[in-house]
């Protein structure tokens, strides 16, 4: 029997991983082990008999007890923006955990073209992870490189409509090829209980890429709110940032995002979601329909 282990658990992808587990595939609860710096957070799972157990990557002596018995793991890149290089040490120190328990396959969540001088300010910390992995002794592993979430439009347009309905960008006509939380969370299901072996990469964007004025005009549609995208260097998005009180590297973390989207490099459209899953990503118009509310802010 194999045991499924996911990090990051208690996060918003690592939770939305754990339903597709449970819920969608009917995953037996005891072939899965659910870790977090926070493991009081997933009380619900572990009452569904998942095993719980604390792993903070930036403590490496907690790692060899939390991934113990484990034979496929599912590596939920960390969070941090604000210092480069951390992230990828966090990662290392997963990875190294994973080797000394033997770890068969390792699913890691990347982030499209991650390497050839990105522009993305994180964009370096995950392309240091992938060739960490490779240079491992796990005998196969697999790389989603997640395009970004739908669900990020939870957090812009507050300020948007904070601010008339003017959405300040440096993006320029660079496209966006964005998916679903929920879709990338099955597809890291699907990855992590495959019998897929061997080294494979999927790169996961939505069906449709669309400018950042497009994205505005179906949100703007269907939420009947006007917004209106403002082009602007990317030098005054983060002095923007910085003027709203973000931390100057975190602003520039940040702001790098449009930079990257200037040039190109989320546009690309893949087949590779429905070559892992089976089934086709939702598209963007629909997800926002489904999720008015939430984005009107009622």
């Amino acid at each position: 029997m194999t045991t499924y282990l996911i990090t990051g658990a208690s996060g918003k992808l690592g939770q939305a991983v754990l339903h597709h587990l449970l819920d969608t595939l009917r995953i037996a609860p005891g072939q899965i082990i659910a870790t977090s710096r926070k493991p009081e957070s997933l009380r619900a799972v572990a009452e569904r008999g998942v095993t719980v157990r604390t792993a903070d990557f930036d403590d490496a002596a907690s790692l060899p007890a939390a991934f113990a018995g484990a034979q496929r793991v599912l590596l939920i890149s960390t969070d941090s923006l604000e210092r480069p290089g951390r992230r990828q040490e966090q990662h290392e120190r997963a990875i190294a955990a994973a080797e000394k328990a033997g770890v068969q396959h390792l699913i890691y969540t990347s982030a499209p073209k991650p390497g050839d001088n990105s522009p993305l300010l994180i964009a370096a910390d995950h392309a240091g992870t992938e060739q960490a992995i490779a240079r491992s002794s796990i005998p196969g592993w697999t790389i989603l490189r997640n395009h970004w979430y739908f669900e990020n439009f939870l957090f812009t347009l507050p300020g948007v409509f904070a601010q008339g309905g003017k959405w300040f960008s440096a993006a320029g006509d660079g496209k966006l090829a964005n998916i679903s939380r929920d879709d990338l969370a099955y597809a890291a299901a699907v990855a992590l209980v495959s019998t897929e072996s061997g080294r494979n990469t999927y790169t996961l964007s939505g069906s449709e890429a669309h400018t950042t004025a497009e994205q505005a005009a179906i949100l703007s549609a269907a939420l009947d709110k006007p917004i209106a995208v403002i082009p602007v260097p990317v030098e005054g998005i983060v002095q923007g940032m910085v003027g709203a009180g973000f931390p100057e590297p975190l602003a520039r973390a940040l702001a790098s995002f449009d930079t990257n989207t200037a040039a190109g490099r989320v546009a690309e459209v893949t087949g590779d979601y429905q070559r892992l899953t089976g089934k086709a990503p939702q598209r963007f118009a629909d997800w926002v329909q489904a999720n008015k509310a939430l984005l009107s802010g009622n």
